[in-house]
């Protein structure tokens, strides 16, 4: 099972991602998302910021633009931008020890298994937001939902109190497995199609 233990939950979280970016249809990139007002393309850019600045936060440096206002456009090849952003995430993690107490992120320090999970649930829950979007049948695993957990169980609400950056938590029913309780605790709606209501 995957857990946040080890960064192999951030090459999952990876894995999704590039995946999905990859079998987005060229016609359904300016979908609408789960994420208010932005486009799949806007998801997509957010994402690579995001990834962007976890991989910086170890080398030095910032990022080249504001996650918070992502560009609603692509680049001629959105798979190869996307590849370098995640490849310089993964040698960052790569270069640490193994007992890393701290590692820099954009959140502050936390110790390497929260760390690698923080990048992991930012490139996961925008790789399912960009799947439903464009129609795709790629949910979020219930095995790579688990890996996140702990670090939302610890992270999220703060993020939310503090920073405004996810919805509300909703409510599932009893029973409801581990990848629609993360959504779901991250303000989304599991079940969310694009005809459906959107949420921030």
């Amino acid at each position: 099972m995957t857990d946040t233990r080890d960064p192999e939950v951030l090459t999952e979280a990876h894995d999704y991602l590039r995946k999905v970016v990859a079998d987005v249809p060229e016609t359904a990139w300016g979908a609408p998302t789960p994420c208010t007002e932005w486009t799949a393309r806007q998801v997509l850019n957010h994402a690579r910021i995001d990834q962007q600045g976890y991989g910086l936060a170890i080398t030095g440096g910032r990022p080249d633009s504001d996650p918070f206002a992502p560009a609603d456009a692509l680049s001629a090849d959105p798979s190869a931008e996307l590849e370098e952003v995640l490849r310089l995430v993964a040698d960052a993690y790569a270069g640490l020890p193994p007992d890393a107490d701290e590692v820099p992120t954009p959140l502050g320090p936390l110790p390497l298994p929260m760390a690698a999970a923080a990048a992991a649930m930012d490139a996961a829950v925008h790789a399912w937001d960009i799947a439903v979007a464009t129609g795709q049948d790629a949910p979020l695993t219930e095995e790579l939902a688990e890996g996140i957990w702990p670090l939302a169980e610890r992270l999220v609400d703060h993020l939310r109190d503090s920073y405004r950056v996810f919805a509300p938590a909703r409510k599932v029913p009893d029973g409801a497995g581990r990848a629609d309780a993360l959504l779901a605790f991250l303000g989304r709606d599991p079940q969310w199609r694009p005809e459906g209501p959107r949420t921030p």
